[in-house]
């Protein structure tokens, strides 16, 4: 059975669905069946993330078109999947989320416009699973699946993908956070993460610096570094951008806990990534992010700065004065593996190309 996995969003290595890329595929390779063979489909600067155990083809505009392979499967690895898969190969289609339904910057036509593409994959599809359990309901109540079932597939922990400890930062700025006191939020700065909500917490704990590493192309970072002046923060408010792997590693090594206020995810990678270091985490309440942190997070009841404060205060204070907090962070991270996520998926394929030969008799 070939397989062609469709790693186009690896175009933004550091973004989820490119981290979901980089180690879904390097899982698949690993526990790929024998006689299974795997094509990645990826931008050409990342041509050789996956070694000799693939055959890679590079990602052309003209994909949008005419497809440049025709395997046994083909799997679209997003719900914005735009290479097209040849019309007979079965699809295994994993969603991610419909955030956009929530963004209060798009209108009711432009909502129903995405969600007529993504209905269009999932018509497509002959499996469809999504990353979270919070996700599949989403899809359940917005699209029409014609009573199949949506996968439940738990992505795993990107940091195993990484050796470590880390060694010293590469960017001089985190090099200066050596030895200092420092929370971290870990994604893209955008609306839809809510870091802006952290600064007024920062008056409350004036020994602390934030960091919030990740993307920061959108417009949101300028306003949110204007927010961090304004309220008298900004000195020790760090926006290093998109940080390389081993410095993410050296973040949560160093940082005294992960803040994660996000109005809206898929599953919250970061949550694993931290807990996995035994660190703690403090979320919202809202969307996939009280299924995948579990009993071991702890969360914000608003975003009121002052009840932000009091959470974190508590957190830590019962962190630091109860050892077996951080092994409980460690052995929840622990659910979530690429290499189980793999054989799932694996399992998936062997399903589609199945009820293709079926329909094919």
């Amino acid at each position: 059975m070939n397989v062609v996995f469709d790693a186009e969003r690896l175009r933004n290595p550091a973004s989820g669905l490119g981290q979901f890329c980089r180690a879904l595929g390097a899982a698949l390779l690993a526990e790929q069946p024998a006689g299974a063979t795997v094509t990645v489909i990826a931008p050409r600067k990342q041509l050789g993330t996956f070694g000799q155990g693939a055959r890679h083809i590079e990602t052309r505009w003209w994909h949008r078109f005419r497809s440049p392979a025709t395997p046994d499967v083909w799997h679209a690895t997003h719900q914005d999947a735009w290479i097209r898969p040849p019309r007979d190969v079965p699809v295994v289609l994993t969603i991610h989320d419909l955030n956009f339904l929530e963004r209060a910057d798009y209108s009711a036509r432009r909502k129903a416009l995405r969600l007529a593409t993504v209905q269009r994959l999932v018509d497509r599809a002959s499996v469809v699973s999504a990353i979270s359990a919070y996700s599949a309901s989403v899809v359940g109540e917005h699209l029409e699946l014609r009573g199949r079932p949506v996968h439940v597939v738990h992505s795993g922990n990107p940091l195993d993908t990484l050796s470590g400890p880390a060694g010293a930062p590469t960017d001089r700025r985190l090099g200066a956070l050596a030895g200092k006191r420092f929370f971290l939020a870990m994604g893209v700065l955008h609306p839809k993460k809510n870091v802006h909500t952290l600064l007024p917490v920062m008056r409350e704990f004036p020994d602390s610096h934030l960091v919030l590493a990740g993307p920061a192309n959108h417009p949101y970072a300028r306003e949110v570094e204007q927010r961090a002046a304004a309220l008298g923060v900004g000195d020790r408010v760090l926006i290093p951008g998109a940080v390389t792997d081993g410095d993410r590693r050296w973040l949560y090594e160093h940082c005294d806990a992960l803040l994660f206020p996000s109005l809206s995810e898929g599953f919250g990678l970061p949550l694993v990534e931290a807990m996995s270091l035994g660190k703690p985490v403090f979320a919202s309440r809202l969307t996939s992010l009280p299924e995948i942190g579990g009993d071991a997070a702890r969360y914000f009841d608003s975003f009121d700065a002052s009840s932000m404060a009091g959470t974190i205060r508590r957190g830590l204070d019962e962190y630091r004065s109860n050892p077996s907090r951080r092994s409980a962070l460690i052995a929840h991270a622990s659910r979530f593996s690429w290499a189980r996520a793999a054989r799932t998926y694996w399992h998936l394929y062997a399903e589609a190309a199945g009820d293709a030969r079926a329909r094919d008799r």
